[in-house]
């Protein structure tokens, strides 16, 4: 039963996959993806995008780092890979998933699922010119504004040479509106012969349980629900060790929200990116968690670290 961090831009960067690993429960997490145009990427990228490549492609935690990868040429997206692994990233993914609108223009993440034999050819040059040792992976939609090339895509996935597949099951235009389509992850599951990693939707516990149950799969990856609840990944390995969930009081989300604002701190100095990033945190806990919502109106109008620091350190939240 793996439990893998999921590579959501703009969101889990290095710093919130160092404090999300450190807290646990997580088997691997994945970069933000790099995106792949005409250039061959230098050393210095592929550290900006992953640090822990300097620490044997792993967080502070110990927890094994894999590096995204998304373009649309197969030549150039197999020389990055390649020149990534020579730079030291030990495992690579492809982005056949993402649904931002400036991504999709330049024929990048989820549109390319309207084109089953363009993700073939990708995966598989790819595959050829990567190192036997370093393995490949590969994360899709259902589909673009439809899930009727799913199967399709998915077997161009496995045929191109991944050696798993991660879905989340959405469509690009169904965007994050719930429902996702678990029942749907299943039909490709037992279309492939490779692993497949369920993915939408796990806020809790139990969210955790249905999407195993309904999707057949084995291994589940986790994106906002991690974020909104940073301990979930924790609750779910100690499920599956037989053990309480033991779900986090809020006093040790504060803990987590001081390491995390000092670790942005250590990052970026005393620049906006410290406050923004705690803003964008407690915005996507507050409509599940009362005690962030509060906090979050406590800061909201905050600007500078060293103000928002001392709320932290001496803020006492409402039984």
């Amino acid at each position: 039963m793996h439990l893998i961090l999921a590579p959501m831009q703009g969101l889990l960067d290095p710093v919130m996959r160092h404090l999300l690993t450190r807290i646990g429960g997580y088997s691997e997490c994945v970069t933000e993806f790099v995106r792949i145009t005409h250039t061959l990427h230098s050393r210095a990228t592929w550290r900006r995008h992953m640090p822990e490549i300097d620490h044997g492609c792993r967080t502070p935690a110990g927890t094994p780092c894999t590096l995204q990868l998304l373009g649309s040429d197969p030549e150039n997206m197999a020389a990055n890979a390649c020149a990534a692994a020579a730079a030291g990233a030990r495992k690579i993914d492809l982005n056949f998933g993402c649904p931002a609108p400036t991504v999709n223009k330049h024929q990048g993440g989820a549109i390319l699922l309207r084109e089953p034999e363009r993700i073939r050819q990708i995966v598989s040059a790819v595959r050829q010119r990567l190192p036997e040792n370093i393995p490949l992976t590969a994360k899709m939609r259902l589909g673009y504004d439809s899930d009727h090339l799913a199967i399709e895509c998915a077997q161009a996935i496995a045929q191109g040479g991944a050696a798993a597949l991660a879905v989340h099951a959405r469509t690009k235009t169904q965007g994050y509106r719930p429902p996702a389509h678990w029942p749907q992850i299943a039909r490709i599951r037992q279309a492939v012969s490779i692993p497949v990693i369920a993915n939408g939707d796990v806020f809790s516990l139990a969210d955790y349980l249905a999407i195993r149950q309904s999707s057949g799969c084995q291994s589940v990856m986790l994106g906002r629900g991690a974020v909104i609840t940073p301990d979930l990944g924790r609750q779910i390995a100690r499920h599956n060790q037989g053990l309480p969930p033991d779900p986090a009081p809020f006093a040790d989300y504060l803990v987590w929200m001081r390491q995390f604002f000092q670790l942005c701190r250590q990052e970026a100095g005393d620049t906006p990116y410290p406050v923004a990033r705690l803003k964008q945190w407690l915005g996507m806990m507050k409509p599940h968690h009362l005690q962030a919502e509060q906090l979050f109106a406590e800061l909201r109008t905050l600007t500078h670290p060293t103000e928002v620091e001392h709320l932290l350190e001496h803020y006492t939240p409402n039984p």
